[in-house]
């Protein structure tokens, strides 16, 4: 029996100094009724043979989850919401700066003048795009212990980390519960990509020997447009396959290019699941969800900036750390952030008790930095 939905919304705004949107959306089962909000936006996809009309309403109930709203996930999220996919859920650690506008297409100068963080602005961006999707963007930082607070009722995952170790999280838990989620990842001219569904394919520990190791990042070896776009097609195409009723259109393989050299490969991954992944195999252990499995001080992707957690989840007050910073140098806060301009250093606070120590590479200063401001 055809189905489709009809939409109630309602909430608040008062961005950009209040507190985030609440919205409620309700799906309703009807007959022979528009998708979408407006009566041709889906039109060219819906005629386009692998979704039709039946896959845009498997669209309009799915339920993805983005991990990171840099230049893939802010790609990613994009065409998600264009595509109408019913509500999509970015979450990310940091916020906006001027060296992301080359290649993150969410953003805008204003974003990175107010350092909004990137979660708020991404959503913001969305909400305007299309306002029949709940879009919503959360400021954290992924952890074994907080991951399942996001993953609960999503469809699919859709990798958009700047770290292995965020991206190994993800894969445990994604096993754990049966998630399929699309590993994507790019730097310089390069892509790569590959669509994980448990019980089927391998996982990403599976691969981990044939996966390159550390190295290059987007700041050490620059990045181009083009090659996140590229990566990024990759993942969605896949996501429209599965979340359209598609599966049978996978590609089943994990697939790299280099657009400068005018490279690409694809290499079979079935035969590579093992039997002893820790992660998916017969005697799964998840070691990537273990308490203390990852580290409260994380070098960020080449930036000469360490981030640090705190020992155990807090709660700052923005406005009364501001009080207490400002002896020590410029303080300057907005509704989601504090950040502190010292001689040589930049620290941006986060209201969970997360410090980005700017200026520094070095986990042992930045440590020291921390623990002179904050005890």
């Amino acid at each position: 029996m055809g189905s489709s939905w009809a939409r109630t919304i309602t909430g608040r705004s008062r961005w950009p100094t209040g507190t985030v949107s609440s919205w409620c959306i309700l799906w309703e089962e009807a007959e022979d009724e528009v998708i979408s909000a407006g009566e041709d936006r889906y039109s060219r996809q819906e005629r386009f043979y692998g979704i039709g009309i039946e896959g845009q309403r498997k669209l309009a109930r799915a339920k993805v989850l983005i991990i990171g709203a840099g230049a893939l996930g802010s790609a990613c999220a994009e065409t998600m919401v264009r595509s109408g996919v019913g509500k999509v859920t970015l979450v990310d650690r940091d916020y906006v700066e001027w060296s992301n506008l080359q290649r993150q297409n969410l953003y805008s100068e204003q974003d990175a003048a107010e350092r909004m963080p990137k979660a708020v602005a991404a959503a913001r961006r969305l909400r305007s795009v299309n306002s029949s999707v709940k879009v919503e963007g959360i400021v954290a930082d992924i952890t074994a212990e907080e991951i399942g607070l996001y993953t609960g009722d999503v469809d699919l995952i859709l990798d958009a980390a700047d770290n292995f170790e965020v991206r190994m999280i993800v894969n445990d838990i994604a096993a754990r519960d049966g998630i399929p989620w699309i590993y994507g990842a790019c730097t310089g001219s390069y892509g790569i990509s590959m669509t994980i569904v448990p019980g089927q394919s391998a996982c990403l520990h599976c691969l981990l020997d044939g996966l390159p190791a550390g190295g290059d990042t987007c700041d050490t070896a620059g990045i181009i447009g083009p090659a996140v776009q590229m990566t990024a097609a990759y993942q969605t195409a896949e996501a429209l396959k599965w979340l359209s009723g598609n599966s049978g259109a996978l590609r089943g393989t994990l697939v790299s290019f280099d657009l400068w050299a005018n490279r690409h490969s694809s290499v079979d991954t079935a035969r590579l699941k093992r039997a002893d992944c820790p992660s998916c195999g017969d005697k799964r252990t998840y070691p990537y969800l273990s308490p203390g499995s990852h580290s409260r001080t994380t070098v960020l992707c080449g930036r000469d900036t360490v981030q640090i957690r705190p020992p155990s989840p807090a709660r700052l007050d923005l406005e009364e750390w501001e009080r207490r910073l400002s002896a020590y140098g410029r303080a300057e806060r907005n509704p989601y952030m504090l950040s502190l301009t010292l001689e040589k250093h930049r620290l941006a606070v986060f209201p969970d008790g997360r410090v980005l120590v700017h200026g520094t590479g070095d986990p042992a200063e930045a440590r020291s930095l921390y623990h002179r401001y904050f005890g």
